[in-house]
């Protein structure tokens, strides 16, 4: 019998299309949707087949492991909600239900993830906001818990994991500056001890050894999320000295305060400093056009959802794990200096 994936092989298209088109979901055009449908009925595409082990369990129910204080919580609907539709799409096609499971801001993640395991409430679990060594991760490896995480993380338990290829972003970001003739770039790193701090810290200091230019540490700011955050970033970069020309960040909110702090000072975005980053479809709302970088968040759920089923497949022993790459936007918040 042929599954989800094997359909998106055949037809060298993405699982998240070939989900939609065979739920009858918008975002599919009708000759994608009829390609779809008719190599389901000529491959015998049977929807139940990667799940059957999972559904041994008791609930049919897959639990994605918010954290309320994480940098991704503080960017809100905007990339979770995304993510969790990309999973529910592919989940669906399995019987299989999907909750959100938000740990309180006042307890430790391992202590409600303790609970949560306690209580059988879910048959897998997927976990976000991954530490540099994240004890969640040993834990549910030692448990038998079927999961997979949204993260990397130096605590490896096996899983399947699935990032965002933060590594090729700040390349791709260092490259474009440099040639605009920027050597005082700024990068904005989370106030948290998420893993991402680690990778963004690493690839930036790697380019710079690499390119032979000097790393200056007073040029890593932490910041807080969201638009707060922005605003106290540009007040931030504005006072150093020497100040920088340029920013890098990562937290999709964090532009509309940072846009914001630059006008009340009587600054112009992109005039007086260039900025890139990672951006949602909001970013066009922002003047002058961010320059940013997108990723496709419903493809990231659908692939974590279709990764963690066939892990659990009787007979499964590969291990998905991907970096997922980025487009570009172009925009006018990055000039020559």
């Amino acid at each position: 019998m042929t599954g989800i994936r094997d359909l998106a092989r055949h037809l060298d298209i993405s699982i998240g299309t070939v989900s939609r088109a065979l739920n009858n979901r918008p975002g599919v055009n009708e000759r994608t949707k009829t390609k779809v449908l008719k190599a389901a009925q000529e491959l015998g595409y049977a929807p139940n087949q990667a799940g059957r082990s999972l559904r041994k369990g008791n609930t049919n129910v897959v639990g994605f492991v918010i954290e309320n204080a994480s940098e991704g919580m503080m960017q809100g609907d905007l990339f979770f909600i995304r993510v969790l539709d990309g999973m529910q799409s592919v989940l669906t096609e399995h019987g299989l239900s999907l909750v959100a499971l938000m740990t309180p801001s006042g307890q430790e993640p391992e202590a409600y993830l303790r609970q949560i395991v306690a209580r059988r409430f879910t048959d897998a679990i997927v976990l976000s906001a991954t530490r540099r060594e994240d004890r969640r991760i040993s834990f549910l490896a030692e448990q038998n818990v079927p999961f997979a995480t949204l993260g990397r993380s130096l605590t490896d338990g096996g899983q399947p994991w699935f990032d965002l290829d933060f590594e090729e972003l700040i390349q791709d970001a260092m490259t474009r500056l440099v040639a605009l003739g920027h050597r005082k770039i700024a990068l904005a790193l989370p106030k948290t001890d998420l893993n991402l701090r680690h990778i963004l810290r690493e690839s930036y200091a790697d380019y710079l050894t690499s390119n032979g230019l000097s790393f200056d540490p007073r040029l890593i700011v932490e910041t807080e999320s969201g638009e707060d955050g922005g605003i106290l970033l540009a007040q931030k970069l504005i006072s150093m000295n020497p100040k920088p020309t340029a920013v890098i960040f990562t937290d999709p909110v964090l532009p509309f305060g940072l846009y914001r702090g630059l006008q009340d000072m009587g600054l112009t975005p992109g005039k007086d400093l260039s900025i890139i980053g990672i951006g949602t479809r909001l970013a066009s709302l922002l003047s002058p056009n961010l320059t940013h970088y997108r990723f496709n968040l419903f493809e990231l759920g659908a692939r974590i959802a279709e990764a963690l089923v066939e892990r659990l497949d009787e007979g499964q022993d590969s291990v998905t794990r991907e970096r997922v790459t980025f487009s570009l936007v172009e925009g006018q918040s990055i000039v020559k200096i």
